[in-house]
């Protein structure tokens, strides 16, 4: 915690760096990548020895089959170099990224559990979904209530801001605290989904993680936040640095995942990263931007709802050749990498029209 270096800044000037967000922010980044780099051939080594390899799924691509055996549970790497980072140079006074580090290692075990009962079983079934969904429903739940005793802003506790639009609120009353939930939820599984090509989700993540270090910057800044009129959440800038740690530690992580992948992420890194982002939406009250940034996701998750309703309702009949999304594409003869570099493009696009809403009012 870095942070506390800032009471010595009378004696030595240079210290005073260390309590502008901005400063700490780099740092931040540049330590979970470094970290992600060195520490990721020693856990590519370790998973491989224990035979910690993916379990392929039968029905899915053939061309996916070859990856069987790969190591997974990569997420780890992405959740100690995330923590670690974050621990270093936030501030530790910071409410909110102690709230998101909960729900990072709450979400992670989870995530730890269902890879772990995939391998131990040599199945790809694991954790039951029924079991999964109340582990993320609690920590929804729980998000919920920390926000309901102690909202971003108190004035705004159960407003939503309509983006592009000039001071436009919805007023939810008790039905947000359902909707937070509902997020967590949607969100974790949304990236869990997504998460079924080379590098598709951690890069995606990344997108939706400086879009949000924006928002979370301006929205600490009174100044910044009135000007641009969006809802002011003193000590929201904090969380800037617990994003920054996480766009540092999946770029460190693409490094080996991107195609072809020495390690998948798995749900140990998946369920934690949708989970997050959508917790960062809640404490900077930008909610509604969220289905925006994360089109791509909100684009995997509607592609599986339409098929599994086609599939029951049309006896058999599919939309899509596969599903998730990017599967169809797949089967629809353009290669992986390309599929994926071309939903990267599309994340960028909806960054900037995300961010696009702080003028557009």
């Amino acid at each position: 915690m870095l942070y506390y270096l800032t009471a010595f800044r009378e004696r030595f000037g240079a210290l005073n760096l260390f309590q502008y967000i901005t400063f700490r922010a780099g740092g931040a980044a540049l330590t979970s990548l470094v970290l992600s780099l060195v520490l990721g051939p020693g856990l590519i080594r370790a998973l491989t020895r224990r035979k910690v390899g993916q379990v392929q799924r039968t029905d899915g691509p053939a061309t996916h089959l070859g990856k069987h055996g790969t190591p997974t549970m990569g997420g780890v790497l992405i959740f100690l170099s995330l923590v670690s980072s974050t621990l270093l140079w936030m501030r530790p006074d910071d409410r909110f990224t102690w709230l998101l580090l909960a729900v990072v290692v709450v979400l992670a075990a989870v995530g730890a559990w269902d890879d772990w009962l995939k391998l131990s079983q040599k199945s790809s079934a694991g954790f039951s979904s029924r079991g999964k969904l109340i582990m993320q429903t609690s920590v929804g739940l729980a998000v919920a209530l920390y926000l309901a005793v102690h909202p971003p802003n108190g004035g705004s506790a159960t407003m939503l801001n309509i983006p592009y639009g000039k001071d436009r609120f919805l007023e939810l009353g008790s039905l947000y605290y359902v909707l937070a939930a509902m997020m967590i939820v949607g969100c974790s599984n949304a990236v869990n989904l997504t998460d079924g090509m080379d590098g598709l989700a951690a890069g995606s993540i990344i997108f939706c993680a400086i879009t949000y270090g924006v928002f979370a910057y301006m929205a600490g800044n009174i100044k910044f936040a009135t000007y641009l009129r969006i809802i002011h959440v003193e000590g929201a800038g904090e969380i800037t640095v617990f994003l920054a740690g996480l766009v540092g530690s999946c770029l460190g992580f693409l490094w080996f995942n991107s195609y072809p992948a020495e390690m998948f992420m798995g749900d140990t890194g998946s369920l934690f990263l949708g989970g997050a982002i959508a917790t960062v939406a809640l404490c900077v009250k930008q909610e509604l931007i969220l289905p925006i940034v994360g089109g791509v996701f909100v684009a995997e998750t509607i592609s599986v709802i339409m098929q599994m309703g086609s599939f029951k309702l049309r006896k058999g009949k599919r939309i899509f050749k596969m599903a998730p999304l990017h599967h169809h594409f797949e089967l629809g003869g353009i290669a992986e990498p390309k599929v994926t570099v071309r939903f990267w493009i599309a994340g960028i696009v909806l960054m900037l029209t995300a961010l696009a809403s702080l003028k557009i009012r």
